[in-house]
């Protein structure tokens, strides 16, 4: 049975997870990122660093790397080098063919460097392919036009075309927005929120120093000393895939399944890499629930505006229970269940907390049992729509 999804629908992941000392995503002062919510300083790390940090996972879900986009200024030399490759062009021509092609685009070049753009394109490979496919039979013609020759030959190519059908995934995922161009922007059809923590911390500082291993006994003091900025929090993280805008920007219903599952599961698994080496701080979630929604996304980080508190015992396990209370609070005061509800989470040995995610969205699951559920229930709302 064929696939529809022309309904809205909306995947929400809602994900608790604790990190030890760390500096996930600094501040231009180098210190981790925090914001003021209920009152309260928390440690904070940016959708855009989260969003980063998706995209280098996918690469490790095996994924091929031309589903995948590129954000460069370097459109140009990526375009020269497959046309060069394809057509045996020098490397000369190559790269003035594949600029005059651009400018039917519209995409400006850089004020202080003419081999880039204005600005960070983001773009797939095979995209790349359908602009040589534009030109490739008459490449070496082309390179002999002279400029303005070349730029009137240029204009009747549908180059916008090309770079505006068979997105790669994360740019169907996460948009395109280019000011100058808006005929060649890309509706997102996911949201990352700031990831944030569920109370109050206070920032800490590291004093450290590094031996010069070539030191003679007779000197003294460290080779070179400095301070990095550090906190640890339980993170509440939540993002929203809109499964509609994702097929409408794919143009293919079972793929958009397929891409919705793998962010997910590269969204749940990434970690910003800030000062990784210096604090090792990749840990995994704690609990991640998801909500499958036909009226809205619904983020549920309302659980913690009154910040958690706790003497002992550590800050997850009641940072958990406010997200089931908060998820039950929206679903009947407001009206507004979840159509589909799914979670896998680690407190299965604390029976309240336990009991109360249960409640709220089911009995836990292994985590690719999870995204198998998901992806049977997206199925078959795909399909419901294909019979009404």
């Amino acid at each position: 049975m064929s696939i529809t999804l022309t309904r809205r629908a909306f995947i929400d992941i809602h994900i608790l997870q604790t990190t030890p000392p760390a500096n996930l995503n600094r501040d231009d002062a180098g210190s981790p990122k925090e914001a003021i919510y209920g009152g309260v300083r928390r440690p904070r790390a940016s959708s855009q660093a989260w969003k980063r940090a998706t995209r280098i996972a996918f690469t490790t879900l095996g994924i091929n790397a031309d589903d995948l986009g590129t954000r460069t200024k370097r459109i140009a030399a990526d375009l020269a080098d497959r046309l060069a490759a394809r057509t045996n062009l020098d490397e000369e021509a190559a790269a003035r063919v594949a600029a005059a092609m651009l400018i039917p685009l519209g995409v400006t070049a850089s004020t202080k460097k003419a081999a880039e753009t204005a600005y960070l394109l983001f773009y797939g490979q095979r995209q790349l392919e359908q602009l040589v496919d534009l030109v490739a039979d008459q490449a070496h013609a082309l390179a002999e036009l002279e400029d303005k020759q070349l730029k009137d030959k240029l204009k009747g190519l549908d180059v916008r075309k090309a770079i505006t059908t068979g997105h790669p995934i994360d740019v169907a995922l996460f948009g395109r927005m280019v000011a100058d161009v808006p005929g060649i922007n890309v509706d997102a059809a996911c949201q990352v929120a700031h990831a944030l923590a569920t109370h109050a911390a206070e920032l800490e500082f590291d004093w450290y120093t590094a031996v010069d291993d070539r030191n003679e006994k007779s000197e003294t003091g460290a080779g070179m000393m400095g301070r990095i900025g550090f906190n640890s929090a339980t993170f509440y993280r939540y993002a929203t895939v809109g499964l509609h805008q994702l097929d409408q920007n794919l143009t293919d219903p079972a793929k958009a399944i397929e891409t919705a599952a793998a962010f997910i599961q590269a969204f749940t698994r990434s970690m910003p890499a800030g000062y990784g080496n210096s604090f090792g701080h990749r840990t995994m979630p704690q609990l991640v629930a998801l909500n499958l929604r036909t009226d809205q996304p619904v983020n549920l980080v309302t659980a913690f505006e009154k910040p958690i508190t706790t003497r002992t015992g550590g800050y997850a396990a009641p940072s958990a229970r406010a997200l089931a209370r908060e998820y039950q609070t929206i679903a009947t005061q407001w009206g507004a269940p979840a159509l589909w509800t799914g979670i896998t989470h680690n407190f299965t040995d604390d029976s309240d907390t336990a009991a109360a995610l249960s409640a709220a969205f089911g009995e836990p699951q292994a985590f690719p049992v999870l995204l198998d559920q998901l992806t049977d229930r997206l199925r078959a709302l795909g399909q419901d729509q294909e019979t009404k």
